[in-house]
């Protein structure tokens, strides 16, 4: 049985494609075919004192990656948790500071 050749894949960055800032992963799905991600920013109200602060969430972008895709992302995602674990930046499982919100 003949051999594949292995494909060779190039990568090509596209400076002008622009960024995208999320602060909150709102839903995460995955229907059997693609994992689907809706990424979020929240906005804030001018304040109004003595009122509490309000504001909204705002839909930044919509991801859908098939799963070999979505495989990489948290291969990559654990990488990054990993080396942020060793540079004392995070600490795993530790709960969140009092006061902080998500």
């Amino acid at each position: 049985m003949p051999q594949q050749p292995t494909m060779q894949i190039t990568y090509v960055d596209r400076p002008e494609v622009s960024e995208t800032f999320a602060d909150t992963v709102e839903k995460l799905s995955f229907d059997g075919q693609t994992l689907r991600m809706e990424l979020c920013v929240t906005r804030m109200d001018d304040p109004h004192p003595p009122n509490p602060p309000t504001g909204k969430k705002y839909t930044a972008c919509r991801l859908v990656l098939p799963p070999l895709a979505a495989i990489d992302l948290a291969n990559k995602l654990q990488q990054l948790v990993v080396m942020l674990e060793q540079q004392g930046i995070v600490k795993r499982g530790a709960p969140p500071a009092a006061g902080t919100t998500h």
